[in-house]
């Protein structure tokens, strides 16, 4: 069956978003050809001018590049990020946490006294049981970021494989719905830019005070509670996008 244009987001912005995911997917591997502007503009029913839109944008992100007598094709590098937002689309879009070429490590998974900060982010009383996962993301054989992620201490009877280090493959939020109930909603991330400690060095291969990314992010529920929050640091030079609608 052919794609259809849906409203409310501009017919190339739905092309964009689904060539990228299907690129992030491995649906399309790197040097691999993507469809032409005609293709596209069959296709999805769309003008040439918009197909070509789409592949100008492609192009921008550093996702394909052009080679003459071929075509256009999927990059050999993809500097992409690992936010917690890339992560939750991913596991919407594939049933998946990571992405073509990703994988995780989880290195500890333990109950700890929740810090000021965290206590905060969670809402829970400072010093109270929180569960602490501590994670490492490869791309290949390469890691590219490290995170900790808490949750209320109070999960530890109902949800117990969150003590547990075995990767949970539907990802965090799916397996918390899945022995909760609870459904998660909506998410929030800050970013911002530091050297790289000690300890971000040891976990991402890097020179200690070598600039890296670091994230906080939070995973509500549908009534407004924190499900999760998280803190996370990558290497400088993986970037992140972000599709939003201003016309709300």
């Amino acid at each position: 069956m052919s794609p259809k244009v849906e409203r409310p987001l501009p017919p190339y912005l739905q092309i964009l978003q689904s060539i990228r995911s299907q690129i992030a997917d491995g649906a399309f591997a790197e040097g691999a050809p993507i469809p032409s502007e005609r293709h596209i503009a069959s296709e999805w029913g769309v003008s040439r001018a918009t197909a070509t839109k789409v592949l100008a944008a492609l192009r921008s992100e550093g996702l394909v590049e052009s080679i003459q007598g071929v075509g256009t094709v999927v990059s050999a590098q993809r500097p992409v990020g690992n936010s917690a937002q890339d992560r939750f689309m991913t596991m919407r879009r594939t049933g998946r946490i990571y992405g073509s070429g990703e994988h995780a490590k989880i290195t500890a998974a333990e109950l700890v006294s929740a810090s000021n900060d965290v206590a905060e982010a969670l809402g829970v009383d400072h010093g109270a049981q929180v569960i602490k996962r501590e994670r490492v993301t490869f791309q290949g054989d390469a890691p590219v970021s490290a995170s900790h992620s808490y949750f209320d201490g109070a999960l530890a009877e109902v949800a117990p494989k969150l003590l547990e280090t075995e990767r949970l493959t539907e990802g965090t939020p799916g397996y918390i719905q899945s022995t909760t109930g609870r459904i998660a909603s909506t998410g929030r991330d800050q970013v911002t830019a530091r050297a790289a400690s000690a300890a971000d060095a040891e976990s991402l291969g890097v020179e200690e005070g070598s600039p890296v990314r670091v994230s906080r992010n939070w995973l509500y529920d549908t009534e407004g509670g924190v499900i999760e929050y998280g803190e996370s640091v990558s290497q400088a030079g993986r970037w992140a996008s972000y599709d939003y609608d201003v016309t709300q």
